[in-house]
């Protein structure tokens, strides 16, 4: 099939409205725009980079840690959530009660992101896969009697106070394992001569559009393609999130989305897919450079300073790394220390300007590790 003669499917009239039924995609796949060659070349040359690059990095699982939590709050905005990387980072108790629920939703994304990672160990990008994933997502959260982890049974809609004004109507429930079983078979199928990327371009369109679950498809939709390029070993770690790139150009995507199925427009979608991961490929590298860099001044420069106490401060670092906002008695807990030796590493941290007291309070109060924190906010 050629982008540029794909037919995406055709308006089917339910009751009182039409939903849309998408074609199948599980076929091979070629192109006559030269554009998206350049493009795809470009995207797996900087994708292999931001993974060599990452692979060089001491200790790197943990800073895709910070890189889960920042995709998380990127993907959960896109839907509405407003969480700050700041709270994600926190625990439940230290989070005001008005922010619970958006706090929820993102922790939610970071456990479904890690529980599916792990899970891609033994078992393959699939519907059971999607639908764990899914299940950990809606846990207690605003979704939560929406069918957490199974397909839905009843039409959704996208857009609109009504299913009469939507923006999208996604096919009929009775169709979605059928469909869902198509895009599962279309990732796996090896006798497709379809590039991963361009596969992964794809099948996130398809996803979106069947649109399988009452809740949270957005998020699940973007999660799924971090996992295939993991499951198809083009990552060899969970360094590259596209979230960022989609918050950002909110409007584009979404358009660029919905013109698949208004127009057929599927060459348009594909690059705007392709550049995201060249953008987001460069990105994910100068801030591994930039950690890299980081990491370097104070461990080479600041913490020596420390003199006798300098095991212990190299033991907060490390921690500092995976949760950079912190209370005394979270370093208690972690390093196993009293009270007063936590109370005079913070001091000693503050002083050598790796941590800042944020709250003001002579009592509860917090740190962050401002310098770190900032490689993954948008004032970078």
């Amino acid at each position: 099939m050629k982008f540029e003669e794909f037919k995406s499917g055709s308006y089917k009239s339910q009751q009182n409205y039409k939903s849309f039924s998408p074609h199948k995609i599980n076929q091979q796949w070629v192109w006559e725009d030269p554009k998206i060659n350049t493009l795809l070349s470009d995207a797996n040359r900087k994708i292999a980079s931001l993974d060599a690059f990452a692979l060089q990095v001491p200790d790197i699982d943990i800073f895709i840690e910070m890189h889960i939590a920042k995709e998380a709050v990127k993907s959960s905005r896109i839907e509405g959530t407003q969480t700050e990387i700041e709270e994600a980072l926190k625990k439940e108790s230290d989070i005001a009660p008005e922010r619970k629920n958006d706090w929820r939703e993102v922790t939610n994304y970071i456990e479904a992101m890690n529980s599916s990672i792990n899970q891609l160990k033994k078992l393959p990008v699939s519907t059971r896969l999607l639908k764990d994933a899914h299940k950990i997502l809606m846990k207690g959260v605003r979704g939560q009697h929406k069918n957490p982890g199974e397909f839905r049974t009843s039409q959704n809609w996208i857009g609109g106070a009504t299913i009469q004004d939507a923006i999208y109507i996604p096919p009929v429930h009775t169709k979605i394992n059928e469909l869902m079983s198509d895009l599962e078979k279309f990732l796996h199928n090896d006798q497709l001569d379809v590039p991963i990327l361009i596969r992964a371009g794809i099948a996130h369109y398809q996803f979106e559009t069947i649109h399988p679950f009452l809740d949270g498809n957005g998020r699940i939709g973007r999660l799924l393609i971090t996992l295939y390029l993991v499951s198809t070993k083009l990552l060899a770690k969970p360094s590259l999130y596209l979230s960022d790139y989609f918050e950002k150009h909110r409007q584009l995507y979404y358009d660029n989305l919905n013109n698949v199925r208004v127009k057929n427009d599927f060459v348009q979608w594909i690059k705007f897919f392709l550049v995201g991961i060249i953008e987001t490929s460069d990105k994910g590298i100068i801030t591994f450079k930039q950690i890299l860099n980081l990491k370097d001044k104070i461990e080479d420069n600041l913490l020596p300073k420390l003199g006798k106490k300098l095991p212990t401060a190299k033991q907060l670092m490390r921690y500092l790394y995976r949760k950079p906002v912190i209370n005394v008695q979270e370093i208690q807990d972690e390093l196993k220390v009293s009270l007063p030796t936590a109370n005079s590493l913070i001091a000693d941290f503050e002083l050598l300007k790796i941590l800042k007291e944020k709250t003001g309070y002579k009592r509860n109060r917090e740190f962050e590790f401002v310098e770190y924190l900032n490689l993954f906010k948008d004032n970078k």
